[in-house]
C-alpha cells in the first residue's frame, strides 16, 4: 500500500478498501450482525470478539502494510531484519492491548513469536507480516460488517417508525400495542372505564 488512510473512514473498512463505513471510538464488535449478539441470531448479547479501540487497530495495521511493502521492495540487511522483528513484536503486543480476550488468543495463535537470539530472514520476516496483515484485514472485514448491519439495522427501525406515524396506536411503547397500558381515555366506547 502507498497511500496512508488519513481518514477514519477510510481506514474503518482496512488498508485498501474503497467503500468506507465510519468507525466511532467505541467499542466495536466484529461478526455480531445487528444488536451484538452471536452472529445476528437473537443470541445472548456476548461481546467476546470485541475491539475496544478501533482507532489504533486501523493505525498499527496500516503500519504493519506499509512495512511489509517495504520488505518486499527492498532487500534487508541484518540490523534492519532485527529491527523489523522488535516492531512486528511490538505491533502484536500494541494490537493485544487493543482486543477482547478471545481476539488477544486467535491473534497470539496465528501470530508466532521469532526464535530467541536470532536475527529472522528477509522470508521469516515476510511470512510473518504477510499473515498478521491478512489477518488485520479480516478483522477490518468482520468491524465493516457489523456496522453495515447496525446502520441497516437502524434504517429499518427508522422506516417502521414513520410507517406508523406519530400519535397512532401500536408504535413501540404506545399504547394500543400488545402488553401496553392503554390511556384510560381512549378506551372503546362499549368499555365503562376505570373506577376509584
Amino acid at each position: 500500500m502507498t497511500d496512508t488512510p488519513t481518514d477514519p473512514e477510510q481506514a474503518a473498512a482496512g488498508p485498501d478498501a474503497s467503500d468506507a463505513v465510519p468507525v466511532q471510538p467505541d467499542d466495536v464488535t466484529p461478526g455480531r450482525p445487528g444488536d451484538g449478539g452471536d452472529g445476528g441470531d437473537g443470541g445472548d448479547g456476548d461481546d467476546s470478539e470485541a475491539v475496544t479501540s478501533p482507532a489504533k487497530v486501523m493505525r498499527i495495521g496500516s503500519m504493519v502494510k506499509m512495512l511489509l511493502e517495504e520488505v518486499r521492495a527492498a532487500p534487508l540487511d541484518e540490523a534492519s531484519r532485527e529491527r523489523l522483528a522488535e516492531i512486528y513484536e511490538r505491533s502484536i503486543a500494541e494490537l493485544s492491548d487493543a482486543l477482547s480476550p478471545d481476539l488477544q488468543h486467535e491473534l497470539k495463535m496465528l501470530a508466532l513469536p521469532f526464535r530467541d537470539g536470532e536475527v529472522p530472514s528477509e522470508g521469516e520476516i515476510r511470512v510473518a507480516k504477510a499473515q498478521l496483515v491478512g489477518w488485520l484485514e479480516g478483522l477490518f472485514h468482520g468491524i465493516q460488517a457489523t456496522l453495515f448491519a447496525q446502520q441497516l439495522a437502524a434504517r429499518q427501525q427508522l422506516e417502521q417508525m414513520r410507517q406508523i406515524g406519530p400519535g397512532q396506536p401500536g408504535g413501540p411503547g404506545q399504547p394500543g400495542r400488545a402488553g401496553q397500558p392503554m390511556d384510560p381515555n381512549q378506551l372503546p366506547p362499549d368499555r365503562p372505564g376505570t373506577y376509584l
